[in-house]
């Protein structure tokens, strides 16, 4: 393999580290708890949540596993974007913003882009099925970009 033939590979190889790496769980399993399914379903929460905390924790979140494909400002075009395909979702998309549910975002979330019928790309994240009020705080965020 000579060296410009090498680089296409790295790329790649760069490209799904970003999104096995930054889209992925980022919790263990033992977090996330069996509460919840693909259809909608709530997880209900064992005790009351702070909504302060469950902001700052989605704030986290979105920065470290979500702005990865989706970017800081939503548009789509984190440095995992490049090598996706389809690419991520611009949440700046009114379209898209009048014509998703939030359950539809919430669900995408947790299960994952397959769960909804899009890309399989988007990574589930269930160590969130145990923190509703993370994931509720998550779509607002989403919500947010469309204003």
């Amino acid at each position: 393999m000579n060296r410009h033939s090498f680089i296409p590979v790295l790329v790649l190889a760069a490209g799904t580290f970003l999104f096995a790496y930054g889209c992925g769980s980022g919790g263990s399993s033992t977090e996330s708890g069996s509460a919840g399914s693909a259809t909608g379903e709530a997880a209900s929460p064992a005790t009351a949540t702070d909504p302060a905390a469950d902001r700052a924790t989605a704030e986290k979140i979105f920065e470290t596993r979500c702005a990865t494909c989706h970017g800081k400002e939503g548009l789509g075009n984190g440095p995992g974007a490049a090598v996706l395909n389809p690419k991520p979702r611009n949440f700046h998309d009114l379209e898209w913003q009048k014509a998703t549910s939030d359950s539809t975002i919430e669900i995408a979330i947790v299960y994952g882009g397959a769960a909804v019928g899009k890309s399989p790309a988007m990574a589930a994240n269930p160590d969130l099925q145990a923190k509703p009020g993370v994931v509720t705080a998550l779509r607002e965020k989403v919500r947010s970009f469309g204003k």
